[in-house]
C-alpha cells in the first residue's frame, strides 16, 4: 500500500492556469482514491509559491472536505 507516499504528498507544478488545473484535478483524484479506503483523512491543498503546490492526505482536514493553504510569502 502507497498510503505513505500520499500522506507526504504529491507535488504539482504548473506554468500557466490550463496546466495547474489538469494536474491538480489529477492529483486529488488520485489522493481522494485513498482517502475513501482509510475513511478519516481530508485532502490538502497546499500552495507553496506561484505555481507550486503539494495534494495531501490530512487529519486537519475532516473526512470528506478538501480545504487549500496559501503558504506563499
Amino acid at each position: 500500500m502507497e498510503i505513505g507516499r500520499f500522506d507526504q504528498g504529491i507535488g504539482v507544478t504548473a506554468v500557466d492556469r490550463e496546466s495547474m488545473d489538469l494536474k491538480l484535478d489529477a492529483a486529488v483524484a488520485e489522493v481522494r482514491e485513498h482517502a475513501l479506503r482509510g475513511g478519516r483523512k481530508g485532502i490538502l491543498i497546499t500552495r507553496r509559491a506561484p505555481g507550486s503546490f503539494t495534494v495531501t492526505l490530512s487529519e486537519e482536514v475532516p473526512y470528506g472536505l478538501t480545504q487549500e493553504r496559501d503558504m506563499r510569502n
